[in-house]
Order: C-alpha cells, then sequence, then structure tokens
C-alpha cells in the first residue's frame, strides 16, 4: 500500500472532507477534525442523521444512473474521501465498466482516495479547485479517463453550500455543464434552513465561523442551479424524499436539512 508523505498527515486545521468523514464513522480523519466535528455536534446533535440521508441519497442517484439511466461516466467534484458509500463501488457494480473522476480541492482528501483506487484503472482522483472549471475540464481531454463528448453524470453533491455568493456558484454550474454532452446529468445535494428550528441555524452559522464557509440555501435558490437541465422526478425535494428505497426514510425528512435532485441536460 502506498505511504501518505508524513508533512501531509501534519494537519492543525480542520478539513471539510475529514469532518464528513469522521461524521460519516469513517476513519480517515485527524484530531483537528474531530474536535470541529465534536463542536459541531454539540450545537447540532442530529447532524449525524442529515449526513447519513445525503450520503444515502448519493448511492440512490448513482444507482440510478449507473442503471436506468445507463450513464457510464461520473465526474464527482467536491468529492472528499470515498470511502462510505463511494460512487466507484456503487456505479461499477452496476455497470462494471462505469468510469469515474473524483476530483477535490483537499491534498490529504485526494491522497486518501488514491491509495483507496489503487487497482481500478477506471476510478481517478485528483486535486483541483471546483472555482477554476476550466482547469478541471482540461484534466479529461477525448482521449482521457472521461470523454465529454458523451454523456457524463456530474455530481456536486454536499459541496456548493461552501461556496459563498461571491464564488458564484450559478455561474461554476454553468460553465461546465455547457461542456457536457445533451443527456448528462446533474446531480445536486445542498444544505438549506428552510423549516428547520434555530439551532441547526445556529450551528450551520457556528461550522462557517470555525472549519469553512458555509451558506445554507432555500429552494428556490438551489432550484436556480438546475438552469438548462430537466429535473427527473421527484424533483428538488428533501434527500430523504428523493427515491428512497425504505418508506420509513420518509418519516425523518423534518430532521434533513439538505434539498436533493437530479436533472438531465437538454
Amino acid at each position: 500500500m502506498t505511504e501518505i508523505p508524513q508533512d501531509a498527515l501534519d494537519a492543525g486545521s480542520p478539513s471539510i472532507a475529514r469532518v464528513y468523514d469522521f461524521l460519516l464513522g469513517g476513519s480517515h480523519h485527524f484530531a483537528a477534525d474531530r474536535a470541529a466535528a465534536g463542536e459541531f455536534l454539540s450545537r447540532w446533535p442530529d447532524a449525524r442523521e442529515t449526513m447519513r440521508v445525503n450520503r444515502a441519497f448519493l448511492g440512490r442517484a448513482t444507482r440510478y444512473l449507473a442503471g436506468q439511466a445507463g450513464i457510464r461516466q461520473f465526474l464527482d467534484i467536491g468529492s472528499g474521501i470515498p470511502t462510505m458509500g463511494n460512487v466507484h463501488e456503487i456505479a461499477q457494480q452496476a455497470a462494471p465498466d462505469a468510469r469515474v473522476a473524483y476530483i477535490d480541492i483537499d491534498p490529504v482528501a485526494i491522497l486518501h482516495s488514491q491509495i483507496i483506487l489503487t487497482g481500478n484503472d477506471n476510478a481517478i482522483a485528483v486535486q483541483a479547485d471546483l472555482r477554476e472549471p476550466g482547469e478541471i475540464l482540461r484534466l479529461f481531454s477525448p482521449d482521457g479517463l472521461l470523454d465529454l463528448s458523451q454523456p457524463v453524470a456530474l455530481l456536486l453533491v454536499a459541496v456548493l453550500h461552501f461556496f459563498p455568493e461571491t464564488d458564484e456558484p450559478a455561474r461554476l454550474i454553468a460553465d461546465l455543464s455547457k461542456a457536457l454532452a445533451p443527456g448528462s446529468y446533474l446531480v445536486i445535494s445542498h444544505g438549506t434552513t428552510d423549516g428547520q428550528p434555530a439551532h441547526v441555524r445556529e450551528a450551520m452559522s457556528h461550522y462557517a465561523q470555525t472549519t469553512a464557509p458555509f451558506v445554507p440555501r432555500s429552494h428556490a435558490e438551489i432550484l436556480r442551479y438546475f438552469d438548462g437541465f430537466d429535473l427527473v422526478e421527484p424533483g428538488l425535494v428533501n434527500a430523504s424524499l428523493w427515491r428512497p428505497f425504505d418508506p420509513t426514510e420518509a418519516a425523518n425528512a423534518g430532521q434533513v436539512a439538505v434539498y436533493a435532485g437530479v436533472g438531465i441536460k437538454r
């Protein structure tokens, strides 16, 4: 197994990817990440349920895309560490020839990802920044792992709420979407305070001050990110309500502070 360089492991500040990994019950995190997660949970004890439901949505969307929709290419931006319910395993179970490119800004998350993907010729992990969509698109030439002349699933799962309006997230999505072939899909999940109690809003605000920018958005604000795409049923909904395998998932919808949806490019 490839060793992670020691200087990359010297992480004194919390990382979004590793905090999320800890909240999901993974093993790729450091003391600073656990401390940030503990502080977050002290303000929002039910946060893990939202994280779990968000991850379950990612799995259901991936199965739908690789199975029913016939997609064979996945571009997962803001992927974090692909350990718990990851895209490549789910997609390649449904379609062994499915190809997955993970993109994240966190170098340690990418190093962990590259180790996890050792021996998988149909999956890669690359460090890049969503704020530079042109750089991401240049990574995928027609003779590379992904062929952007063919339909691709663009996954932006639990990442856009880390981008304030000054980063123009709608423009970033549009720049990426323009490069996708018709019939491509856009998958988004996004934190929200719609219908949430005050302590959830306070926890998100505190997270923004201590760990990373965090901008929960309303249903209407998130819906505009699907401009140029037709939403597949059931549309943009609470993540627990997007094609649940188990009907009991819907019973917890009020505890889940995430909207989720899948759209197909016209």
